[in-house]
């Protein structure tokens, strides 16, 4: 398993580093396909239960098997198991972390590189040592290279599936920012080329992302795995990662759900240099702890921001998917005169501090900020729209292709019921006509 310094997810359960699993929705393979699955890889499970009992050098608690389902290796209960059950118990000396790195290349790693690319560099070492490394029997069971499926391995063609989600530039970023590891940790490989010869970027990224996607921080003892729930014995025993939405998961985890509740979208929104009031708008926001980055678009310069949008369930409910901070930005776009952008700051004044958190005394200047909320999520809507027709548009079908068709699907989704809520709120019409079928 791995150890991190500190905590990287959030994770209900802390899973072994070589399961792979659906995550949050829980379903079950049938008992038939589970029993044989069991027997074929009974041996597996032993040797390594085997291997984890010799290198701890105590009795390994486990009512869990190894075994195949549609996810690929998952585990299976080997025995009946109740909600509140340890279905793991593991020790602290059979968890790799930074630490099992050898001291002279340990003193040459920079403070300033991550825990995660410290571990990766330690995975690295082991899988270059193959069967003589004493982790052999663990880091022979993680995923191959292209059995992972986050993003920061899609190909510019597979990335071209997802521009229209934040994810796409999260995943440019991300994939810079690893790339900035690998450039640190490089001239320590170049030391050492006995332990770290041809490793290259790929190899570097792979290794990065297994520990990234499964690692956790843990204190200097045992480590246990909790039910959550009851399972009789063959059922496949799921890790619940959170609440996570399909951008989180398929970036951190490589994988997607086909309806997940916890799908969210990242709206930008700003002021154009073009608005007369530009300057005293921005300088208003920045006075109540709303501060704008700039961003150029078009060779116009916008000073804005990101916001993120949560379902709304009800179109007729509170509103709490769209935040307050998202519509307080919108009125303070809708004033067209200075004493409007005075009277704001009077308010804010003598309330919490907070601008713009209540609807504007002007019934139609306060109808006209939701309006340019609603025109906002209506493009985007209509982008998302035209992005899952090309995806669907091709034929061929792949686990990637699914997950963008997942993505899109729900922060469609979400834009539509946030779109539905402006329209109730301010009994307003779409701003054009929209097919948001």
């Amino acid at each position: 398993m791995i150890w991190l310094g500190t905590r990287i997810m959030n994770l209900c359960f802390h899973p072994p580093l070589l399961l792979r699993s659906s995550a949050v929705c829980l379903r079950l393979a049938s008992a038939a396909t589970v029993y044989e699955n069991l027997k074929c890889l009974n041996q597996y499970s032993t040797e390594f239960l085997s291997w984890l009992q010799h290198k701890a050098g105590l009795e390994i608690s486990s009512t869990l098997a190894v075994g195949n389902s549609i996810y690929g290796r998952s585990l299976f209960a080997s025995d009946t198991i109740k909600a509140g059950d340890c279905i793991l118990r593991v020790p602290y000396s059979v968890q790799i972390s930074p630490e099992n790195i050898v001291p002279e290349i340990k003193v040459l790693l920079n403070d300033d590189l991550s825990n995660v690319a410290k571990l990766a560099a330690v995975l690295l070492a082991e899988q270059k040592m193959g069967q003589s490394s004493e982790w052999a029997t663990y880091v022979n069971s993680l995923p191959r290279h292209g059995e992972l499926h986050s993003t920061v391995f899609w190909s510019e063609d597979e990335l071209e599936m997802i521009r229209q989600s934040p994810v796409y530039q999260e995943t440019i970023c991300h994939q810079a920012k690893i790339e900035s590891e690998y450039l640190k940790v490089r001239l320590v490989f170049e030391l050492f080329p006995q332990r770290f010869s041809g490793i290259s970027l790929e190899d570097f990224m792979h290794a990065y992302a297994l520990v990234a996607s499964r690692a956790w921080g843990t204190s200097k003892g045992l480590s246990l795995v909790i039910a959550d729930r009851d399972y009789a014995v063959g059922e496949e025993v799921f890790i619940r990662y959170g609440k996570y939405s399909n951008a989180t998961l398929m970036l951190d985890f490589g994988f997607t759900l086909s309806h997940n509740i916890y799908d969210q979208v990242q709206i930008w929104m700003a002021v154009s240099e073009h608005d007369p009031l530009c300057a005293e708008k921005v300088e208003l926001l920045h006075k109540h702890s709303m501060p704008t980055i700039i961003c150029e678009k078009g060779g116009v310069n916008y000073h804005g921001n990101l916001f993120t949008i949560k379902e709304v369930r009800s179109a007729r409910g509170t509103g709490k998917g769209i935040p307050q901070s998202l519509r307080a930005f919108a009125r303070v776009l809708s004033m067209t005169f200075h004493q409007e952008l005075d009277d704001l700051a009077t308010e804010a004044t003598q309330n919490d501090g907070r601008l713009a958190r209540r609807p504007l005394g002007n019934k139609n200047r306060e109808v006209e900020s939701h309006r340019i909320l609603l025109l906002e999520i209506t493009n985007m809507v209509r982008e998302y729209i035209a992005s899952i027709k090309l995806l669907r548009k091709e034929s061929s079908h792949s686990i990637r292709r699914q997950m963008a068709s997942d993505l899109l699907t729900g922060e469609l989704r979400v834009l539509k019921s946030a779109s539905a809520w402006l329209m109730n709120y301010s009994a307003l019409s779409p701003p054009s006509k929209l097919d948001l079928s």
